[in-house]
């Protein structure tokens, strides 16, 4: 592990809104918070958020400052990715942020049932050949409903048009009707764009730079025992993360920029 990596570590142990709970350790010892977000790390009863795969963080900052009234759980696994956010949000003196570094898989094991309002998934790895590993496969979407209140809400926003006809077709073959929905949201999806945050990731504002356009759904998640896959899978399509291309995403400064214009 390199130095860089290895001083946001030891300067995250130091950021008290942030949590590292990797696999290893939920095997030590039992997550103190699961049930008790509210009571015990936020001091109010306001709606639960998460970003899952939150990367950098840059979206679960926006969305927090967008949205006082609500708090906001940033979960990846990458400790050093969750820095930069964690480091704004902390010197923001932002009290309604918080990053949880831990696998999607245990989210049950940091939140109770019915502990979150709602979740946001932006721009997960679509997974092409490993449906389980998707995040909005039947196996995940089940984990969501253990933790989500009745009627809680999922976000999709995706680049891949594979993961964004999936997830219509998942949603379709359970008879879930999606409550927003736009293959392109800074297009003709305009009228979509003006119902949901203001508030763009780096990659997004990067693939958006080179022409590309942004699909986003959302649903509400009915309570039910059984969730099954399409029957067929969508044409695979040519979907490549850009972290390591000619163009480096923008950072968090040049996105607050952005959005303060």
């Amino acid at each position: 592990m390199g130095k860089n990596k290895l001083a946001k570590f030891a300067e995250m142990e130091t950021f008290p809104h942030v949590l590292q709970y990797p696999f290893a350790r939920l095997q030590q010892e039992p997550f103190p918070l699961k049930g008790r977000w509210r009571e015990d790390f936020f001091h109010n009863d306001h709606p639960i958020v998460l970003e899952l795969g939150c990367g950098k963080g840059e979206y679960t900052v926006g969305l927090g400052e967008l949205y006082p009234e609500k708090n906001f759980i940033g979960v990846d696994v990458k400790g050093a990715r969750i820095w930069t956010g964690a480091k704004a949000s902390h010197e923001a003196g932002m009290t309604n942020v918080a990053f949880l570094r831990g696998e999607i898989e245990s989210l049950t094991s940091f939140f109770a049932p019915g502990e979150v309002d709602e979740i946001w998934i932006t721009f997960p790895d679509p997974q092409m050949k490993k449906v389980t590993k998707r995040l909005t496969s039947s196996r995940f979407i089940r984990r969501y409903l253990e933790v989500l209140r009745p009627g809680g809400s999922i976000h999709l926003k995706t680049d891949s048009p594979f993961l964004y006809q999936y997830t219509q077709d998942l949603l379709a073959v359970n008879e879930i009707c999606p409550r927003l929905a736009t293959e392109d949201l800074y297009g003709t999806g305009c009228n979509v764009l003006e119902q949901i945050p203001n508030t763009q990731t780096a990659y997004e504002t990067q693939w958006l730079s080179r022409g590309m356009s942004i699909k986003y759904i959302s649903w509400q998640l009915p309570h039910r025992e059984t969730f099954v896959e399409p029957e067929e899978e969508p044409e695979h399509d040519d979907y490549h993360s850009f972290s390591r291309g000619v163009v480096s995403p923008p950072s968090f400064e040049e996105i607050e920029n952005n959005r303060s214009k």
